[in-house]
C-alpha cells in the first residue's frame, strides 16, 4: 500500500494524517494522480540532488499540482507545497544546484528547503513539523470567515425585530 497513516499532536491538537506515497509503486511513466491530487491538504515533492531526473520529475508534478487545482477549485490553490531538495551529504555529486530549487520553488509560490534525511532526520521532522503548522494555519484561516448569508440575515432580522427595540 502506498498510504501510510498517522496520528500525532501538534501544539496541543491531535491531527491525523494520511501520506500518499506515489514512488512506493511502479510508474509506468506517466503522472495519473488526479484522484490523489484533490484530497490532499499539502504536498511536499522531494527530489533527489544529485538526480537531474528526479528534478525534472518533481517539476513536472509540482505543474500537475498546480494544473489539477486551478482546474478543479478555478482560483489560486491554498494547498501548501513544499519542494524539497534531498541527500545534500551527497554535494560531492550534485547535479542540481541549490538555486535551481529554490527557483522552482518561488516560480510555483512553494517554499523550499534542502536536506539529508540520512544524516539529520532532525531536518526532517522539522521540515514536517513545518508543513503541518502551514497546513492547520490555512485551516484557521477558513474558520475565521464570515457567516453565511443565512445566518447574516437571521442576525439582521433579530437586530431589527428582536427584543431590544420595544413596542410603541
Amino acid at each position: 500500500e502506498c498510504i501510510y497513516t498517522k496520528h500525532l499532536c501538534l501544539d496541543g491538537r491531535q491531527i491525523h494524517l494520511e501520506i500518499y506515497d506515489p514512488c512506493s509503486q511502479p510508474q509506468q511513466g506517466k503522472l495519473s494522480l488526479a484522484e490523489e491530487l484533490h484530497w490532499a491538504d499539502g504536498f511536499i515533492i522531494v527530489y533527489d540532488i544529485s538526480d537531474r531526473a528526479s528534478f525534472a520529475f518533481a517539476k513536472a508534478l509540482l505543474y500537475r499540482i498546480r494544473e489539477s487545482h486551478t482546474a478543479v477549485c478555478k482560483k489560486v490553490v491554498e494547498s501548501s507545497i513544499f519542494l524539497v531538495g534531498n541527500k545534500q551529504d551527497l554535494c560531492h555529486m550534485r547535479e542540481v544546484g541549490w538555486d535551481e530549487g529554490q527557483k522552482l520553488a518561488l516560480d510555483n509560490k512553494c517554499q523550499f528547503c534542502e536536506l539529508s534525511a540520512a544524516e539529520h532526520y532532525q531536518e526532517v521532522v522539522a521540515m514536517f513539523t513545518k508543513v503541518l503548522r502551514n497546513i492547520t494555519s490555512n485551516f484557521k484561516v477558513k474558520e475565521k470567515r464570515r457567516p453565511s448569508g443565512s445566518k447574516s440575515m437571521a442576525k439582521l432580522i433579530n437586530n431589527v425585530f428582536g427584543k431590544r427595540r420595544k413596542s410603541v
